[in-house]
């Protein structure tokens, strides 16, 4: 046996009654389809259940996996303590998890707990399923900031899991929509948010898993969802299977999506080996992007690529290009960015320059880009053909008086005060005005918000593609 089915459900609290106290007769379409797939679970007769959930602990990279033997919880932040869970882990399941993570070298485990009580992420859909079915074991999977190709790669390894140890297993993945349809909504409201759901609604009515991979980063983040990347492990648990797909219902009424979609595993596909066309897409664009690189951008990759494959640092006596002269002539500061997989994966640059020329300065930044951004670990080797680079050569900066000369398009801000000093660039995806410009920066230098701060702004030459 094997993963046998998904469901993408949500978690509002309240639709527990005595929690919702009423309110949740707004939404008895959601609790007749969570019903609906409660009883399909059932009929499922699952040996173990995986619920994936963005409410237990999540680091930016890794994948925790809660451990023990059994765990409980309550609605009591959500003044209803009188309502409780518990349920017992598939131990040996997480073991075996956590073992095929570990010969895969892959980031999951059960290190860091930090709360072994059940979060809401979990509750509300056990509350529901353990109205028709308990005879189950739980494994309770967290998310990570990583790429949305890795909660994938977790997905397969749930479904190598079940398939090693012949479980009938099922797998939930639980996650509301965007929080941003309504002005008094909790996040208010932004055009992105009705837009988000109306998409992912389309992709998981239709069971096309692979689009999950394609949904930018700024997108998601600027529509408020929290429930994307459980919906990327469920495809992962579901990797070359045909599914029988069902959309049971969506609403919104209070400024939140909820969204239930089933999938009945009817047998194998490898049509729908998602990441594997998604990694060859990848690769393509790769080489085609390579092709397109100037010597802004080919100096860094060369840098960083020596370096790890080396360990020695790239000189540029080394550097076999014929670098041109403003390269060689100019002084400036100067900012390497690493992406992979649409994400970030390192950016370090000087504000001014520290070395002789602007080339000295890319060589030596692109090689902290990859091994020194303290938040991320270094660059493997195996990663190099995934990464995308960007180079900006910053102008001189120039003192500003207000946040109105600034454009969030055009210039680049940089923070000050006393010795702390935040930069960032300007044009960036995901940053829209010049207050989430100067926030962000803020942010980087550790400067509180309501500090004063003297502004300057800066204009770049970007080579390479915009992070």
């Amino acid at each position: 046996m094997a993963v046998t089915a998904g469901f993408m459900v949500p978690h509002p609290p309240l639709i527990v009654p005595a929690i919702g106290k009423g309110e949740e007769q707004a939404i008895t379409d959601t609790q007749e389809a969570y019903r609906r797939a409660a009883e399909e679970i059932a009929a499922l007769r699952p040996e173990t259940i995986v619920v994936l959930s963005p409410h237990t602990v999540m680091y930016a990279d890794y994948f925790h996996v809660a451990s023990g033997h059994w765990a409980s919880g309550d609605f009591g932040q959500f003044r209803a303590g009188q309502v409780k869970l518990e349920a017992e882990y598939d131990t040996e399941f997480v073991r075996q998890l956590c073992s095929l993570a570990d010969r895969e070298s892959f980031p999951l485990g059960t290190l860091g707990e930090r709360d072994r009580q059940l979060d809401h992420g979990v509750m509300v859909p056990l509350y529901f399923v353990n109205q028709y079915y308990d005879g189950y074991r739980l494994v309770r999977v967290g998310l990570s900031g990583l790429s949305l190709a890795e909660h994938y790669r977790a997905g397969l390894l749930i479904q190598k899991t079940a398939e090693q140890l012949g479980r009938r297993t099922v797998t939930i993945a639980s996650g509301d929509l965007s929080h941003r349809l309504k002005e008094d909504g909790p996040y208010g409201y932004k055009e992105e948010g009705p837009a988000y759901d109306k998409r992912i609604m389309e992709t998981m009515g239709r069971a096309s898993f692979g689009e999950l991979l394609e949904y930018p980063e700024s997108f998601c983040e600027k529509a408020g969802e929290c429930g994307h990347r459980s919906f990327t492990i469920m495809a992962g648990c579901l990797d070359r299977r045909a599914v029988e797909a069902h959309r049971l219902s969506y609403e919104g009424p209070f400024g939140v999506g909820y969204g239930i979609c089933t999938y009945t595993v009817t047998g194998t596909d490898e049509a729908r080996a998602f990441l594997k066309r998604y990694e060859e897409k990848q690769h393509r664009k790769a080489v085609e992007d390579k092709g397109r690189e100037d010597i802004y951008v080919r100096l860094a990759r060369k840098s960083l690529e020596t370096y790890i494959r080396t360990g020695k640092s790239l000189t540029l006596s080394r550097a076999e290009e014929e670098l041109p002269s403003e390269m060689l002539a100019r002084r400036a500061g100067v900012f390497v960015s690493l992406h992979k997989d649409g994400m970030l994966r390192g950016c370090i640059g000087t504000i001014a320059p520290v070395t002789g020329c602007v080339a000295e300065e890319i060589l030596r930044n692109a090689v902290s880009a990859g091994t020194q951004d303290p938040r991320f670990q270094p660059v493997k080797e195996e990663e190099l053909e995934r990464l995308v680079y960007s180079v900006d050569v910053l102008g001189e900066p120039e003192a500003i008086t207000s946040k109105e000369e600034l454009d969030v398009k055009k210039y680049g801000v940089i923070v000050t005060k006393g010795r702390k000093r935040g930069l960032l660039l300007p044009d960036l995806d995901g940053v829209d005005s010049v207050e989430e410009q100067i926030a962000i920066a803020r942010r980087k230098a550790g400067i509180r918000e309501e500090d004063e701060v003297s502004l300057e702004r800066f204009e770049v030459i970007r080579h390479g593609e915009k992070g």
